[in-house]
C-alpha cells in the first residue's frame, strides 16, 4: 500500500507516494528525476546507487524509502551544496573538489561508478582530512570501477583532500586577519 513520504533530498524537501519498502532508489531516480544514483547490482554490492544520509553512505538499491523519512539525503547532484554547507565556503561551488580531482586525474572513463566512488570518498574526506593510502583503500572497498581506473580514483581523493585542506587553511587565515581588523 502507498503512503504519503517526507523526504529531505539536496536540501528540499519532496512529498512523494510510495510504498514503504520501495527502494530508495527508485524514488530518487523516477520520482524526482535524480540521475546521480544509478541501478549497478540492486545487490547493495558495487556501489553505484550511493547516497549520504545524514552525511553517512548507504546503498539506495536496498534501502526502504521508509528508512530514511527524517534524514537529510545528499546524492551527486547535491554534493557542492553539502560541501559549502559543511566548510562554510560561499558561494557554493559548481562541483565538489572530489569531482573536480577526478576530472584532473581522468579518473572517469565510462562514468558507470562515478557516482559510488564520488559519495563514498566525500564522506571519507569529510571524516579525515587527509587520509592515508591505507585509509582511502578500507574506505572504497566495495566500489566497483569496470574500468579498473583504482589508482587514478586513489590519486583524486588524495589531490581532493590536498585542495580540500589549503582550501580550509586559507579561510582560517582569512578569518584570523578580518578578526584583526575587527
Amino acid at each position: 500500500m502507498a503512503n504519503e513520504l517526507q523526504l529531505r533530498v539536496n536540501e528540499k524537501v519532496h512529498t512523494i507516494t510510495a510504498s514503504p519498502e520501495t527502494p530508495l532508489l527508485y524514488v530518487l531516480t523516477d520520482d524526482l528525476a535524480l540521475q546521480g544514483p544509478r541501478f549497478g547490482c540492486g545487490l547493495g554490492q558495487c556501489g553505484c546507487c550511493s547516497v549520504l544520509a545524514d552525511g553517512v553512505e548507504i546503498r539506495s538499491c536496498i534501502t526502504p524509502v521508509s528508512r530514511v523519512v527524517g534524514k537529510s539525503l545528499t546524492t551527486l547532484e547535491g554534493l557542492p551544496a553539502y560541501y559549502a554547507t559543511r566548510m562554510k565556503v560561499t558561494p557554493a561551488p559548481a562541483l565538489h573538489p572530489l569531482q573536480e580531482a577526478m576530472i584532473e586525474e581522468q579518473a572517469v572513463q565510462c562514468g558507470y561508478c562515478y557516482n559510488g566512488q564520488i559519495i563514498k570518498g566525500a564522506e571519507l574526506l569529510f571524516k579525515t582530512s587527509e587520509p592515508t593510502e591505507s585509509q582511502i583503500r578500507s574506505a572504497m572497498n566495495g566500489h566497483i570501477c569496470r574500468c579498473g581506473t583504482y589508482p587514478r580514483i586513489m590519486s583524486a581523493i588524495q589531490r581532493a583532500a590536498r585542495a580540500m585542506a589549503t582550501s580550509r587553511r586559507t579561510r582560517a587565515s582569512d578569518d584570523r586577519e578580518e578578526a584583526t581588523h575587527v
